[in-house]
């Protein structure tokens, strides 16, 4: 059976004119599916670099500041704890909203959680260990 050449012509076209419309209602998907991932709010590392005050109870008990210097999810700093008495390098991480820190000198070890301009989590050291929490003050 043979088809006229007009119609011949038509039924190309409108396959044509099928295939076109399918890859553009495909493109338009993709392009709305990428700007509402665009437009999530992106949760970034908070910044902890600065200055911290804190307590902390437990085996020991007192008050803390915390110097921080953040590169990324690293961290160096000082403490300067009221009992023991001192300052003491430290050092640690920050992922997800998790902190890990260690003051070497006196052997305590840091864990806790990041939100904002506030951080808690307990501490352990030889001697025993307890809690901590602390505020962003500079």
């Amino acid at each position: 059976m043979q088809v006229h050449p007009v119609r011949r012509s038509i039924l190309i076209a409108a396959s044509v004119l099928s295939v076109a419309a399918v890859v553009a209602l495909c493109a338009t998907a993709i392009a709305a599916a990428g700007s509402s991932k665009a437009k999530r709010p992106i949760h970034r590392a908070s910044t902890l670099a600065g200055a911290w005050s804190g307590r902390y109870g437990g085996a020991f008990s007192g008050t803390f500041v915390l110097h921080w210097k953040q590169t990324g999810a690293i961290l160096t700093g000082t403490i300067v704890l009221s009992n023991p008495n001192g300052t003491y390098g430290i050092s640690g991480s920050v992922h997800n909203g998790a902190i890990n820190f260690g003051a070497v000198d006196v052997g305590a070890k840091y864990t806790g959680t990041v939100s904002g301009k506030s951080m808690s989590g307990s501490y352990t050291s030889p001697q025993g260990g307890g809690s901590w929490s602390a505020h962003k003050t500079g």
